[in-house]
Protein backbone atom coordinates (compact mmCIF):
# COMPACT_ATOMS: atom_id res chain seq x y z
CA UNK A 1 0.00 0.00 0.00
CA UNK A 2 2.58 2.16 0.91
CA UNK A 3 4.56 1.62 -2.56
CA UNK A 4 1.18 1.86 -4.43
CA UNK A 5 1.09 5.85 -2.44
CA UNK A 6 4.43 7.07 -3.32
CA UNK A 7 3.52 6.41 -7.14
CA UNK A 8 0.70 8.47 -7.37
CA UNK A 9 2.85 11.10 -5.54
CA UNK A 10 5.35 11.26 -8.25
CA UNK A 11 3.14 11.00 -10.63
CA UNK A 12 0.95 14.05 -9.38
CA UNK A 13 4.42 15.93 -9.12
CA UNK A 14 5.10 15.71 -12.40
CA UNK A 15 2.01 16.94 -13.45
CA UNK A 16 2.38 19.84 -11.64
CA UNK A 17 5.57 20.76 -12.96
CA UNK A 18 4.41 20.08 -16.89
CA UNK A 19 3.17 23.63 -17.02
CA UNK A 20 6.29 25.37 -15.71
CA UNK A 21 8.90 23.56 -18.21
CA UNK A 22 6.28 24.40 -21.16
CA UNK A 23 6.37 27.77 -20.17
CA UNK A 24 10.12 27.82 -20.13
CA UNK A 25 10.74 27.59 -24.12
CA UNK A 26 8.81 29.19 -27.75
CA UNK A 27 6.23 27.27 -28.51
CA UNK A 28 6.47 25.85 -32.32
CA UNK A 29 3.97 28.63 -33.24
CA UNK A 30 6.38 31.06 -32.03
CA UNK A 31 9.25 29.84 -33.70
CA UNK A 32 7.03 29.84 -37.30
CA UNK A 33 5.88 33.21 -36.59
CA UNK A 34 9.51 34.58 -36.07
CA UNK A 35 11.37 32.85 -38.78
CA UNK A 36 8.36 34.15 -41.12
CA UNK A 37 9.21 37.77 -40.26
CA UNK A 38 12.69 37.43 -40.79
CA UNK A 39 13.62 38.05 -44.81
CA UNK A 40 15.59 36.15 -46.44
CA UNK A 41 19.37 37.60 -46.61
CA UNK A 42 20.53 37.57 -50.29
CA UNK A 43 23.18 39.50 -52.63
CA UNK A 44 23.28 42.02 -54.41
CA UNK A 45 24.95 44.72 -56.43
CA UNK A 46 24.00 48.27 -57.55
CA UNK A 47 24.02 48.57 -61.77
CA UNK A 48 26.47 51.50 -62.66
CA UNK A 49 26.65 53.05 -65.75
CA UNK A 50 30.10 52.70 -67.36
CA UNK A 51 32.08 52.78 -70.85
CA UNK A 52 32.83 49.46 -72.16
CA UNK A 53 34.20 48.83 -75.97
CA UNK A 54 32.21 47.34 -78.41
CA UNK A 55 32.97 43.53 -79.07
CA UNK A 56 31.66 41.09 -81.22
CA UNK A 57 32.73 37.51 -81.11
CA UNK A 58 32.48 35.13 -84.06
CA UNK A 59 33.70 31.34 -85.15
CA UNK A 60 36.42 31.25 -87.96
CA UNK A 61 38.80 29.67 -89.36
CA UNK A 62 42.60 30.04 -90.39
CA UNK A 63 43.59 29.84 -93.93
CA UNK A 64 46.97 30.60 -95.77
CA UNK A 65 47.74 33.59 -97.44
CA UNK A 66 49.30 31.90 -100.64
CA UNK A 67 49.25 28.25 -101.68
CA UNK A 68 51.43 26.19 -104.33
CA UNK A 69 51.29 22.91 -105.56
CA UNK A 70 54.97 22.41 -106.47
CA UNK A 71 54.47 20.01 -109.58
CA UNK A 72 56.67 18.35 -111.72
CA UNK A 73 56.21 20.13 -115.06
CA UNK A 74 58.54 17.47 -117.08
CA UNK A 75 58.48 13.62 -116.92
CA UNK A 76 61.63 11.57 -115.84
CA UNK A 77 62.61 9.70 -112.17
CA UNK A 78 63.09 11.35 -109.11
CA UNK A 79 67.02 12.01 -108.77
CA UNK A 80 66.70 13.93 -105.36
CA UNK A 81 65.14 15.30 -102.61
CA UNK A 82 66.68 18.82 -101.41
CA UNK A 83 64.70 19.74 -98.69
CA UNK A 84 63.74 19.28 -94.94
CA UNK A 85 59.75 18.18 -95.20
CA UNK A 86 58.48 21.27 -92.52
CA UNK A 87 61.10 23.50 -93.05
CA UNK A 88 60.11 27.24 -94.36
CA UNK A 89 61.73 27.76 -97.84
CA UNK A 90 62.45 30.18 -100.15
CA UNK A 91 61.20 31.47 -103.57
CA UNK A 92 63.25 29.97 -106.01
CA UNK A 93 65.01 27.36 -103.56
CA UNK A 94 65.74 23.68 -105.73
CA UNK A 95 62.94 21.31 -104.20
CA UNK A 96 63.62 18.08 -106.46
CA UNK A 97 65.82 17.23 -108.86
CA UNK A 98 64.33 14.77 -112.38
CA UNK A 99 66.97 13.07 -114.12
CA UNK A 100 68.26 15.86 -116.83
CA UNK A 101 69.86 13.16 -118.99
CA UNK A 102 67.81 13.00 -122.13
CA UNK A 103 66.88 16.99 -121.74
CA UNK A 104 70.35 17.56 -121.57
CA UNK A 105 70.86 15.84 -125.07
CA UNK A 106 67.80 17.69 -126.20
CA UNK A 107 69.49 20.69 -125.96
CA UNK A 108 72.47 19.76 -127.51
CA UNK A 109 70.44 18.37 -130.18
CA UNK A 110 68.60 21.46 -131.01
CA UNK A 111 72.01 23.78 -130.29
CA UNK A 112 73.45 21.97 -133.68
CA UNK A 113 69.99 22.63 -135.31
CA UNK A 114 70.27 25.57 -135.16
CA UNK A 115 74.30 25.72 -135.96
CA UNK A 116 73.39 24.59 -139.65
CA UNK A 117 70.30 26.57 -139.38
CA UNK A 118 72.62 29.61 -138.95
CA UNK A 119 75.31 28.22 -141.42
CA UNK A 120 72.64 27.68 -144.42
CA UNK A 121 70.91 31.29 -143.54
CA UNK A 122 74.68 32.70 -144.24
CA UNK A 123 75.09 30.80 -147.54
CA UNK A 124 71.74 32.34 -148.53
CA UNK A 125 72.06 35.71 -147.78
CA UNK A 126 75.57 35.61 -150.04
CA UNK A 127 73.78 34.06 -152.89
CA UNK A 128 71.29 36.87 -151.99
CA UNK A 129 74.08 39.24 -152.35
CA UNK A 130 75.65 38.22 -155.83
CA UNK A 131 72.15 37.73 -157.48
CA UNK A 132 71.66 41.43 -156.79
CA UNK A 133 74.77 42.44 -157.99
CA UNK A 134 73.89 40.44 -161.63
CA UNK A 135 70.79 41.62 -161.71
CA UNK A 136 72.45 45.39 -160.86
CA UNK A 137 74.54 44.58 -164.10
CA UNK A 138 71.74 42.65 -166.04
CA UNK A 139 73.78 39.51 -165.87
CA UNK A 140 70.44 37.65 -164.31
CA UNK A 141 66.90 37.47 -164.51
CA UNK A 142 64.39 39.35 -161.95
CA UNK A 143 63.09 35.59 -161.25
CA UNK A 144 66.79 34.02 -160.26
CA UNK A 145 66.65 37.12 -157.91
CA UNK A 146 63.77 36.26 -156.48
CA UNK A 147 64.62 32.73 -155.74
CA UNK A 148 67.73 33.74 -153.82
CA UNK A 149 65.48 36.42 -151.69
CA UNK A 150 63.06 33.73 -151.01
CA UNK A 151 65.63 31.32 -150.01
CA UNK A 152 67.39 33.78 -147.89
CA UNK A 153 63.49 34.33 -145.97
CA UNK A 154 63.48 31.24 -145.53
CA UNK A 155 67.11 30.63 -144.00
CA UNK A 156 66.15 32.76 -141.26
CA UNK A 157 63.14 31.63 -140.73
CA UNK A 158 64.54 28.37 -139.99
CA UNK A 159 67.37 30.35 -137.64
CA UNK A 160 64.43 31.71 -135.35
CA UNK A 161 62.84 28.23 -135.59
CA UNK A 162 66.00 26.40 -134.73
CA UNK A 163 66.15 29.19 -131.71
CA UNK A 164 62.69 28.73 -130.71
CA UNK A 165 63.20 25.06 -130.23
CA UNK A 166 66.82 25.64 -128.25
CA UNK A 167 64.89 27.73 -125.40
CA UNK A 168 62.33 25.40 -125.08
CA UNK A 169 64.72 22.00 -124.38
CA UNK A 170 66.40 24.94 -122.37
CA UNK A 171 63.46 25.33 -120.65
CA UNK A 172 62.68 21.39 -120.27
CA UNK A 173 66.25 20.84 -118.87
CA UNK A 174 65.50 24.15 -116.12
CA UNK A 175 62.34 22.15 -115.36
CA UNK A 176 63.66 18.86 -114.47
CA UNK A 177 65.13 20.99 -111.41
CA UNK A 178 62.00 21.67 -109.25
CA UNK A 179 62.39 24.72 -107.46
CA UNK A 180 59.72 26.47 -104.92
CA UNK A 181 57.76 28.83 -106.44
CA UNK A 182 56.95 31.10 -103.28
CA UNK A 183 58.24 31.97 -99.96
CA UNK A 184 56.63 29.78 -97.04
CA UNK A 185 56.27 26.58 -94.96
CA UNK A 186 56.57 23.62 -97.09
CA UNK A 187 54.74 19.84 -96.28
CA UNK A 188 55.84 16.65 -96.67
CA UNK A 189 56.77 15.77 -99.66
CA UNK A 190 54.72 13.08 -101.81
CA UNK A 191 56.70 11.31 -103.65
CA UNK A 192 60.52 9.64 -102.94
CA UNK A 193 63.57 8.92 -105.00
CA UNK A 194 63.18 6.41 -107.50
CA UNK A 195 59.35 7.80 -108.57
CA UNK A 196 58.67 8.52 -112.10
CA UNK A 197 56.68 11.70 -112.40
CA UNK A 198 54.98 13.86 -115.18
CA UNK A 199 54.68 10.83 -117.47
CA UNK A 200 50.94 11.35 -117.85
CA UNK A 201 50.08 14.16 -116.05
CA UNK A 202 51.82 17.09 -113.78
CA UNK A 203 52.62 15.31 -110.44
CA UNK A 204 51.93 16.79 -107.58
CA UNK A 205 55.69 16.61 -105.52
CA UNK A 206 54.48 18.81 -102.60
CA UNK A 207 52.95 21.64 -100.81
CA UNK A 208 54.02 25.33 -99.55
CA UNK A 209 51.79 27.39 -97.64
CA UNK A 210 52.52 31.22 -96.93
CA UNK A 211 51.55 31.40 -93.46
CA UNK A 212 53.20 35.03 -92.50
CA UNK A 213 50.87 36.84 -92.62
CA UNK A 214 47.85 34.40 -91.91
CA UNK A 215 44.01 34.78 -93.17
CA UNK A 216 41.59 33.98 -90.91
CA UNK A 217 37.83 33.59 -92.29
CA UNK A 218 34.88 34.13 -90.15
CA UNK A 219 30.98 34.33 -90.95
CA UNK A 220 28.43 36.79 -89.77
CA UNK A 221 25.12 36.66 -90.11
CA UNK A 222 23.39 39.84 -92.12
CA UNK A 223 20.22 40.11 -89.33
CA UNK A 224 23.40 40.94 -86.35
CA UNK A 225 22.32 44.30 -84.93
CA UNK A 226 26.45 45.14 -85.48
CA UNK A 227 26.03 43.91 -89.63
CA UNK A 228 30.10 45.15 -90.16
CA UNK A 229 29.86 44.98 -93.56
CA UNK A 230 26.90 47.76 -93.40
CA UNK A 231 29.12 49.56 -91.50
CA UNK A 232 32.08 50.98 -93.83
CA UNK A 233 33.59 54.03 -92.07
CA UNK A 234 33.92 51.94 -89.19
CA UNK A 235 35.02 48.54 -90.67
CA UNK A 236 38.92 49.73 -91.43
CA UNK A 237 39.63 50.71 -87.94
CA UNK A 238 38.00 48.11 -86.16
CA UNK A 239 40.57 46.04 -84.11
CA UNK A 240 40.58 42.65 -84.40
CA UNK A 241 41.90 39.96 -81.95
CA UNK A 242 42.22 36.29 -82.08
CA UNK A 243 40.94 34.15 -79.37
CA UNK A 244 42.78 30.53 -79.91
CA UNK A 245 41.29 27.18 -78.74
CA UNK A 246 42.33 26.80 -75.32
CA UNK A 247 41.03 30.48 -74.67
CA UNK A 248 43.91 32.50 -74.87
CA UNK A 249 44.17 35.80 -77.27
CA UNK A 250 46.87 36.23 -80.06
CA UNK A 251 49.38 39.23 -78.89
CA UNK A 252 48.93 40.34 -82.77
CA UNK A 253 46.29 42.94 -83.20
CA UNK A 254 44.78 42.16 -86.75
CA UNK A 255 43.24 43.81 -89.51
CA UNK A 256 39.73 43.56 -91.09
CA UNK A 257 40.46 43.13 -95.00
CA UNK A 258 37.25 42.62 -96.27
CA UNK A 259 33.92 41.29 -96.78
CA UNK A 260 32.35 38.84 -99.50
CA UNK A 261 29.96 40.68 -102.08
CA UNK A 262 27.46 38.21 -101.60
CA UNK A 263 25.06 36.34 -98.87
CA UNK A 264 24.90 32.45 -98.52
CA UNK A 265 21.44 32.09 -99.32
CA UNK A 266 21.11 28.88 -97.08
CA UNK A 267 22.68 30.27 -94.16
CA UNK A 268 22.13 34.29 -94.50
CA UNK A 269 25.68 35.09 -93.45
CA UNK A 270 28.41 36.81 -95.19
CA UNK A 271 31.77 35.75 -95.29
CA UNK A 272 34.72 38.60 -93.15
CA UNK A 273 38.32 37.86 -93.69
CA UNK A 274 40.81 39.25 -91.45
CA UNK A 275 44.66 39.29 -91.50
CA UNK A 276 47.11 38.70 -88.63
CA UNK A 277 51.43 38.36 -88.51
CA UNK A 278 52.85 34.90 -87.51
CA UNK A 279 56.22 35.65 -87.50
CA UNK A 280 56.59 32.47 -85.74
CA UNK A 281 54.56 30.11 -87.29
CA UNK A 282 51.80 28.98 -84.23
CA UNK A 283 48.88 30.04 -86.24
CA UNK A 284 48.72 26.85 -88.71
CA UNK A 285 45.97 26.63 -91.66
CA UNK A 286 42.86 24.75 -91.10
CA UNK A 287 42.66 25.77 -87.29
CA UNK A 288 39.38 26.53 -85.95
CA UNK A 289 39.30 29.89 -83.33
CA UNK A 290 37.33 32.40 -82.68
CA UNK A 291 37.64 36.29 -83.93
CA UNK A 292 37.07 39.52 -81.42
CA UNK A 293 36.00 42.62 -83.17
CA UNK A 294 36.19 45.95 -81.51
CA UNK A 295 33.88 48.18 -83.34
CA UNK A 296 33.74 51.55 -81.01
CA UNK A 297 32.32 51.59 -77.04
CA UNK A 298 29.11 51.47 -75.40
CA UNK A 299 28.10 54.91 -73.96
CA UNK A 300 26.84 54.21 -70.26
CA UNK A 301 26.56 50.72 -70.56
CA UNK A 302 24.93 48.35 -67.78
CA UNK A 303 27.24 45.38 -67.10
CA UNK A 304 26.13 43.03 -64.03
CA UNK A 305 27.74 39.71 -62.99
CA UNK A 306 27.36 36.56 -65.05
CA UNK A 307 25.16 34.80 -62.36
CA UNK A 308 22.78 37.77 -61.95
CA UNK A 309 21.43 36.71 -65.17
CA UNK A 310 18.30 34.41 -65.28
CA UNK A 311 16.60 32.51 -67.83
CA UNK A 312 13.12 32.16 -67.91
CA UNK A 313 11.07 29.32 -69.36
CA UNK A 314 11.13 30.11 -72.53
CA UNK A 315 14.73 31.23 -72.42
CA UNK A 316 14.96 35.12 -72.36
CA UNK A 317 17.15 36.80 -69.96
CA UNK A 318 15.85 38.17 -67.40
CA UNK A 319 17.27 39.35 -63.57
CA UNK A 320 15.81 40.07 -60.12
CA UNK A 321 15.48 43.42 -59.01
CA UNK A 322 15.20 44.89 -55.49
CA UNK A 323 13.36 48.26 -55.06
CA UNK A 324 14.11 50.78 -51.69
CA UNK A 325 11.67 48.60 -49.57
CA UNK A 326 13.34 45.21 -50.65
CA UNK A 327 10.25 43.85 -52.66
CA UNK A 328 11.35 41.62 -55.77
CA UNK A 329 10.51 42.34 -58.72
CA UNK A 330 11.20 40.10 -62.45
CA UNK A 331 12.66 42.17 -64.77
CA UNK A 332 13.37 40.75 -69.36
CA UNK A 333 16.36 42.19 -70.47
CA UNK A 334 18.26 42.44 -73.94
CA UNK A 335 22.26 41.33 -73.18
CA UNK A 336 24.93 42.18 -75.11
CA UNK A 337 28.33 40.27 -75.18
CA UNK A 338 29.68 38.39 -71.95
CA UNK A 339 33.25 40.96 -70.91
CA UNK A 340 35.64 40.07 -68.35
CA UNK A 341 33.30 42.22 -66.51
CA UNK A 342 30.83 40.79 -66.88
CA UNK A 343 27.24 40.82 -69.45
CA UNK A 344 26.39 44.03 -70.93
CA UNK A 345 22.19 44.65 -70.63
CA UNK A 346 21.49 46.99 -73.84
CA UNK A 347 17.82 46.92 -72.10
CA UNK A 348 15.75 46.57 -69.16
CA UNK A 349 17.86 47.74 -66.23
CA UNK A 350 18.77 51.72 -65.69
CA UNK A 351 21.84 52.88 -63.78
CA UNK A 352 21.17 52.78 -59.79
CA UNK A 353 18.88 49.91 -59.52
CA UNK A 354 19.45 46.88 -57.16
CA UNK A 355 19.92 43.03 -58.74
CA UNK A 356 20.54 40.08 -56.70
CA UNK A 357 23.41 38.33 -57.75
CA UNK A 358 23.01 35.28 -54.65
CA UNK A 359 20.43 33.71 -53.17
CA UNK A 360 17.69 32.87 -55.62
CA UNK A 361 17.06 29.62 -53.87
CA UNK A 362 15.11 31.75 -51.51
CA UNK A 363 12.84 34.05 -52.71
CA UNK A 364 10.25 34.92 -55.94
CA UNK A 365 8.45 37.52 -57.59
CA UNK A 366 7.00 39.93 -55.26
CA UNK A 367 8.71 38.61 -51.68
CA UNK A 368 10.34 41.09 -49.10
CA UNK A 369 14.08 40.31 -49.01
CA UNK A 370 16.89 41.58 -46.72
CA UNK A 371 19.72 42.62 -49.33
CA UNK A 372 23.60 42.78 -48.59
CA UNK A 373 26.68 43.98 -51.02
CA UNK A 374 27.59 41.22 -52.82
CA UNK A 375 31.84 40.54 -52.64
CA UNK A 376 32.41 38.71 -55.71
CA UNK A 377 34.25 36.24 -56.16
CA UNK A 378 37.78 38.44 -55.98
CA UNK A 379 37.02 38.89 -52.35
CA UNK A 380 35.64 35.40 -51.55
CA UNK A 381 39.00 33.93 -52.72
CA UNK A 382 40.58 36.42 -50.51
CA UNK A 383 38.41 35.25 -47.54
CA UNK A 384 39.08 31.75 -47.99
CA UNK A 385 43.22 32.25 -48.87
CA UNK A 386 42.87 33.58 -45.02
Amino acid sequence: MNSLKRRSFVALLLLAQLPLLSACGPSSSDKAAASAEAPPIVSTVKVAATSLPRIQEFPGRLASTRISEVRAQVSGIVLERAFVEGSDVAQGDTLFRINAAVYQAEVESRAAALDRAEATRVQAARQSERTQLLLDRQATSTAQNDVSVAALKQAEADVASAKAQLDRARINLDFATVRAPIAGRIGRALVTEGALVGQNEPTHLATIQQIDPIYVDFTQSVSDPGFLPGRANSVSSAEVRLIRADGSIDDNVGQLLFSDVSVDPGTAQVTLRAKFSNPKGALLPGTYVRVRVATGNYANAAVIPPQAIQRSSAGEAQAFVVDSAGKVAVKPLRTGPLTAEGWVVLEGLSPGETVVVEGFQKIRPGSVVKPQPWKGPSSDKQAEAR
